[in-house]
Parts: C-alpha cells; sequence; structure tokens
C-alpha cells in the first residue's frame, strides 16, 4: 500500500470491477421452487428471472424489469433480500459478479400457467421438490438454490460467494 494519494481516477483503475445483477426467486403454493430454462447458457441450464443491471439500474430494479421482461409477471414490493451472490472474474469473463437474489413469493397454479416466456431467453418453466433440482443443474447452481431456499424457510438472508467463474 502506498502512502501517497491518487487522483480519484487513477485509484478507481487500481480498483477491481465487477457486474450487478438482481433476480427473482419464487416457488409455487408447496414451497416447489420454480426456476426458468435458459435457451443460452448450457452451463446453467435452469436460472431465476434476473440479469445484469443497465448503467444507473439498481439490484431490485434490475430484478423487477427483468422478471418482467422475461416472464410477464409483476413482482410485487416491497424487496425481500434472500441472499446476497458473489463470484471472481475467471477466464472467460474478467469482472467480478455480485448480486442479489430477492423473495418473489409463493405463485397459483393460474399465475404459474399465466407465465409467458421471451423465447430469445427461455423456452421452458419446472417447478420440482428441491432435491429433484439436483440432477439437473451443477452442483454449484444446487449450493445456491439450497441455500436461498434455506434463507426463505428461516427468514435469514443468505451469502453465498462461491459464484467463481474459474471453478
Amino acid at each position: 500500500m502506498s502512502s501517497t494519494w491518487l487522483p480519484p481516477e487513477e485509484y478507481a483503475a487500481t480498483l477491481p470491477k465487477a457486474t450487478v445483477f438482481g433476480s427473482v426467486f419464487f416457488t409455487d403454493e408447496d414451497d416447489r421452487p420454480v426456476h426458468l430454462h435458459a435457451v443460452y447458457s448450457p452451463e446453467h441450464p435452469w436460472q431465476w428471472p434476473g440479469g445484469t443491471a443497465e448503467p444507473g439500474e439498481r439490484p431490485w430494479d434490475t430484478a423487477v424489469r427483468e422478471t418482467a421482461e422475461e416472464t410477464g409477471l409483476m413482482v410485487p414490493g416491497p424487496p425481500r433480500l434472500l441472499a446476497a451472490v458473489f463470484g471472481l472474474p475467471g477466464a472467460a469473463w474478467p469482472f467480478a459478479t455480485s448480486g442479489l437474489v430477492f423473495d418473489g413469493g409463493r405463485l397459483s397454479d393460474r399465475q404459474l400457467a399465466d407465465i409467458t416466456l421471451a423465447p430469445d431467453e427461455h423456452d421452458e418453466v419446472r417447478v420440482l421438490p428441491l432435491e429433484d433440482w439436483r440432477g439437473l443443474m451443477p452442483e454449484r447452481d444446487f449450493a445456491r438454490l439450497a441455500a436461498v431456499v434455506e434463507a426463505r424457510r428461516t427468514g435469514v438472508a443468505a451469502y453465498f460467494d462461491t459464484w467463481d467463474w474459474d471453478v
């Protein structure tokens, strides 16, 4: 660490860079997790509605916007945080990833049936008991899902910091 102060723009250039995301976790009325099948990500095929923040956008606003775009669902507020997720950069992506997972609540059968997917992003909605997701996704995706389910159950937000790009 240097004892010399740098101008803000020079100091900022030395700091780690990160993308920010917001997503929404839903279950059905029996507390079975809801996921969307991504057409663009064979590495992470099952996802929650959400995405990367646009410039000037906060994670909650991102989660609400992306959920509406991807499913047609309007997420009621106020936001209820379930998890903070962090991953280090890697060879495939040069930025860290930092995001928040919000609780979208329980969806009725009618709400699930009314989901309208954005076909350029997702091609299926699936609702399964927690354990049934294990074989459908990478282990770290399942570990993140289990942490979010536990956060919802206990009311204590999860901190999931192993979402690194290089595993």
